[in-house]
């Protein structure tokens, strides 16, 4: 085993009862290619890239990668799974160390702590300048209620807050156990004395507190920032403190780091900044190279990982017959997930496929999988895969049924259809709600690609590549011409549409496939016709 960066004590020895360990820091790129080829395993920090050279390099030896700690940017997963190393993580050690660090912040920013200690170091004694404000009675919104997030929200409990929380897929009996109120979005940062962020940094959550967001928030409140830089617009949050809609800021995290030494943010009287220590404690340390060196060792015994993140290879005809299904399952959780209305936590999932084949023949395991990785990833920052997906759902509090709907006919194709329902929810679109009040959406494969086929009780006929936007409308002529000659003038390039009805003249559903992401603008535009009742953009 080669540990390429420094790791504790307790995980070295722990790597010792099992294996050769060489620890060499500091390798050059060079070095690290030359000594790969002698290694089963790596173990890396944030600090060394373990691209594709390295894979090559190590001539198939590599079985395992290990990254102590959680992010994984510096590893590329898309060779190690090509090269058939398992790639795993330290996801749970630093959850306590990261809610601390919150907590050191929130109190540190509260009290002037940071700058106070500054000004006696200079050889002033402004008591006057430095008055606080007290965290007794004052409301925490705690954004993204996960690991981190609800360590945070028992501690601030613990110093006499009232808290609040937003997660639109937290299980609202989580937060209820603690005390927490989960509430919307708007509702959180507009009634919010303190805000403290936990979300993970998903194309969703970039740049979630911008002019826009500020704008919304309790004029004088104070920011904490543990999670990551890109969630807050840090230009926008400079002219918010500028303005005096937040009153103080506390960040341990970055856009850029280590960010620009002329930073206005960083620079800013009202902003206290640490250098990403959310980790750094020693117990943390300690615990993520025990995390790491146990996932390692038990990778390398040939144990299923439940840290693994990228997905074990499956039999190469197995996948090449399933590989548009397995494209179909994973776009159908997206877009069932996506048609949740925030707030109700997702619980029950229900998924059907049709099959001439008999059970025996049709491995769901792998389609399961992928549903489950459509659900959860565009709302957190976990890779899912074959090898921890019903590890990640079950974490979640997710459940699952999987049923057969046996057809007759030839079985050359593995799957004729497969649906996917989300039991107890609100949909953010009425008509994908079934007669029985589930969203239910429905697809299968035409040509090798996936289609979408049924919404609610509606048929369509969409292929899924790139975005769609649903529409119910009252079906009247020139419906399509209006819809399509707004995307039109926005440059918004349509690649198919297909119009369901319940009856003519009465309802009907349109399904748009588009290739680009259209504007806030043209989404309002599209939703004030006045035919159409409501309508939902879906990313693909």
């Amino acid at each position: 085993v080669l540990v390429a960066e420094k790791l504790g004590e307790a995980g070295l020895t722990l790597l010792q009862e099992f294996a050769n360990v060489d620890c060499s820091y500091n390798l050059s790129p060079e070095e690290l290619c030359t000594k790969i080829s002698l290694c089963d395993a790596l173990i890396v920090r944030s600090g060394t890239k373990v691209n594709r050279e390295v894979f090559e390099s190590s001539g198939g030896r590599l079985k395992v990668v290990g990254r102590a700690g959680v992010g994984i940017d510096n590893v590329d997963l898309s060779a190690a799974t090509e090269h058939g190393c398992l790639v795993v993580n330290a996801p749970t050690a630093n959850t306590v160390a990261a809610a601390e660090h919150g907590i050191a912040l929130l109190a540190a920013m509260a009290r002037n702590v940071a700058q106070a200690d500054a000004s006696v170091k200079a050889g002033k004694w402004q008591r006057n300048k430095y008055v606080g404000v007290s965290l007794v009675g004052k409301t925490l919104a705690v954004l993204g209620f996960g690991k981190v997030g609800s360590e945070v929200a028992r501690r601030a409990k613990g110093l006499g807050m009232h808290v609040i929380a937003h997660d639109p897929y937290a299980p609202a009996d989580r937060a209820r156990a603690i005390g927490v109120e989960l509430v919307s979005f708007d509702e959180a940062i507009a009634t919010a004395d303190f805000i403290s962020l936990h979300m993970p940094l998903t194309p969703a959550t970039n740049k979630m507190l911008n002019d826009e967001t500020f704008a919304k928030m309790k004029k004088g409140v104070r920011i904490v920032n543990v999670a990551r830089g890109g969630v807050i617009d840090e230009e926008a949050l400079v002219r918010a403190l500028d303005a005096g809609i937040v009153a103080q800021a506390a960040l341990d995290v970055f856009s850029e780091e280590p960010p620009k030494q002329d930073s206005k943010l960083v620079q800013h009287e009202r902003v206290t900044v640490t250098p990403h220590l959310g980790a750094s404690t020693m117990e943390a340390q300690e615990g993520v190279a025990i995390e790491i060196a146990e996932a390692v060792v038990g990778a390398l015994k040939g144990e299923l990982a439940a840290t693994a993140v990228n997905a074990p290879m499956v039999p190469a005809e197995v996948l090449t017959e399933l590989k548009p299904y397995v494209e179909l399952a994973e776009k159908l959780g997206r877009l069932a997930v996506q048609l949740v209305a925030g707030g109700s936590g997702v619980k029950t999932v229900k998924v059907s496929y049709a099959s001439s084949r008999a059970p025996d023949d049709l491995d769901t395991r792998l389609l399961r999988a992928m549903i489950t990785k459509g659900i959860i990833e565009p709302i957190s920052s976990v890779f899912v895969n074959l090898v921890n997906a019903d590890y990640t759902a079950k974490q979640r509090g997710l459940r699952i049924t999987e049923e057969r709907i046996l057809l007759d006919g030839s079985p050359e194709s593995p799957l004729e259809s497969i649906q996917v329902q989300i039991a107890n929810v609100e949909s953010k679109f009425a008509s994908a709600m079934s007669e029985s009040g589930e969203i239910k959406v429905e697809g299968r494969v035409k040509d090798g690609i996936p289609h979408l086929t049924k919404v609610g009780s509606f048929e369509v006929d969409v292929s899924l590549e790139g975005s769609i936007i649903l529409c119910r409308q009252v079906d009247q002529p020139g419906m399509i011409g209006t819809v399509g000659s707004i995307l039109g003038e926005e440059n918004v390039n349509v690649s198919f549409m297909s119009v369901g009805r319940v009856a003519p003249r009465k309802h009907a559903v349109m399904a748009i496939g588009v290739d680009d992401q259209p504007s806030k603008e043209t989404l309002k535009r599209i939703g004030e016709v006045p035919a159409i009742e409501e309508f939902v953009f879906l990313k693909l």
